[in-house]
Formats: structure tokens, sequence, C-alpha cells
């Protein structure tokens, strides 16, 4: 049986995931370290509850040139907070997908970044929004883009040793917006067969954040304009970029409906991107 330990310090977390080597695994919400603790996938030695910890950056802190989400930020967090709804309406569309409203209450973005899913449901808006992570060990921290730090499959560059203590966001530009569309096995809580995030400019450059389509999600850019209105063009252009696409088939779809699928998924992301934007320019 595992150990519990909750430490005070960032200092003491650091140093007693350094001690266990491979053995420790941090908890913050726990929604998925709980499930893999349950069904035994994860026995580690110790569980370093950073709960308690007094000295990582706070959930939430927004500033004029953008937002660092600290790791006790939950999705619930995330999808009431105001200027994060303005900023980052497709990151709140994602979030609100994880899961059910109890799993929400509980469940961290940093966290959730950590776990290294390929399908994660906020890892598309995330890497559409341009977020980096700050990763601290006992000697040093280092921040790196976040379509740097997925490896593969549950593989992160957060090493032993090591805890992500923040995310950062740049605040986005000004007449830009952003929309997730995703697919689903059924309706209410399961994970995604394809995701697809979109952002929107104002001179209609399009990035495309990708999600379960891959070993780990993707990041791909448009830097030309595009003319959304040209049902055709619009077309050639998303297929060029979505080649970076490599999905396989497992138990959730086949590899051909995957391909398909994502191809449908951008456009209309990117349509509720634009039309997003619109709405706003309208309003204000």
């Amino acid at each position: 049986m595992a150990r519990y330990s909750r430490p005070t310090s960032r200092a003491e977390a650091l140093a007693t995931l350094a001690s266990e080597g491979g053995g420790a695994r941090p908890l913050v919400g726990g929604t998925d370290l709980l499930v893999a603790l349950r069904h035994h996938t994860v026995e580690p030695s110790v569980i370093v509850d950073l709960k308690a910890i007094t000295d990582l950056p706070d959930p939430l802190v927004v500033r004029e040139d953008g937002i660092t989400v600290g790791p006790t930020a939950t999705m619930t967090d995330l999808a009431t907070h105001p200027t994060i709804r303005s900023w980052y309406p497709g990151l709140v569309e994602a979030a609100l997908t994880v899961g059910s409203v109890a799993i929400r209450n509980r469940a961290s973005l940093v966290g959730n970044m950590c776990n290294g899913s390929p399908a994660a449901d906020t890892a598309p808006p995330l890497l559409v929004a341009g977020a980096s992570v700050t990763i601290a060990s006992g000697e040093r921290e280092r921040t790196i883009p976040l379509s740097s730090f997925f490896l593969g499959p549950r593989r992160t560059e957060c090493g032993l040793g090591e805890l992500v203590i923040a995310l950062h966001l740049p605040r986005p530009e000004e007449r830009s917006s952003s929309a997730v569309r995703r697919l689903t096995r059924r309706r209410g809580v399961d994970l995604a067969t394809v995701s697809v995030a979109a952002a929107v400019d104002a001179e209609d450059r399009i990035v495309l954040g990708l999600g379960a389509v891959g070993p780990r999600p993707i990041v791909t850019r448009i830097d030309q304009a595009v003319d959304l209105a040209d049902d055709r063009r619009l077309t050639e252009v998303l297929d060029e970029q979505l080649r970076v696409a490599t999905p396989i088939s497992d138990v959730r779809a086949s590899q051909e409906y995957r391909s398909a699928t994502i191809r449908v998924l951008a456009k209309r992301a990117v349509h509720a991107a634009a039309d997003r934007r619109t709405a706003t320019e309208m309003a204000s």
C-alpha cells in the first residue's frame, strides 16, 4: 500500500518526489490517479498531496498580458471565470465537457495536462491559445511551450522529481476568437473520439489543435489569410493542415472514421470561432 505525504511547501514536495524516484505520484484533484490506483495500473510507493502547499502559484492570476493557472485550479474555476470566458471561449467549452459536474469540481487543468493523454479535452484549446508550462525541480525552473511538453501517450517533459507549477496563457489578439468541436461514442461522460479546437484571428488566419488523432495532442497553423466564405478553398487548406494527424483504430473508432470526422469537425470549429468573433464585434 502506498504511503501518504502531505507537504506544506514546494521544496518539501520536490524533495519527496526526488527521493522516491519513479515511485512517487503527485495528487491534486485525483480524478485520473485514483482511478489508476483502483485498477492497479499505477502502484506508487508514496502519494504526494499538493493541496496543502502554501507557496504554489495562486489558482488563477489575471494580468494585462495573459493568465497564469496554478496547479490547484479546477475545470469549474476555469469555466466560471469571467475573463477566461471572454478571452478563451474554446477552453471553456472544453472544460465543460470534462467528466461530470462532480469531476469538474475536482479535476485540475494542470493535472489534466500532466496526465499526457492524447485525447485530453483541454489540450487542443490550450495549444491554439499558445500556452506554456513552468516545470520546477529542486535546482531550477524552466518554462517551455505546451506544444513541446507532450512526448507521447502518458509521457511529458515533466520528469522524475519535478512538478508543473504553472500554466501560462497569453492574452488573445484583438478581434480573435476560438471554439471546440468534439465527437464521442455517446452523450454524457465519455472520452473524445476526435476533438478539434480552432482559433481565428482578425486576418482570418487559423490555428488548429487536434486531439485523439495522434500519439500526442497536435497544433498546426495556417499562416496565410483564408477566405472563410470560400468553402472549396477552406476545405483544401484544412485538408493540407490535417495531414499531420495520424489516427489509429481502437475500441472507439476506426482510423478511417477518425480521418473523415476530423475534416468535418475542423471546418465546424473554424466557422464557430469566426461566428463567435463576429458576434462579439457586434455586441461591442
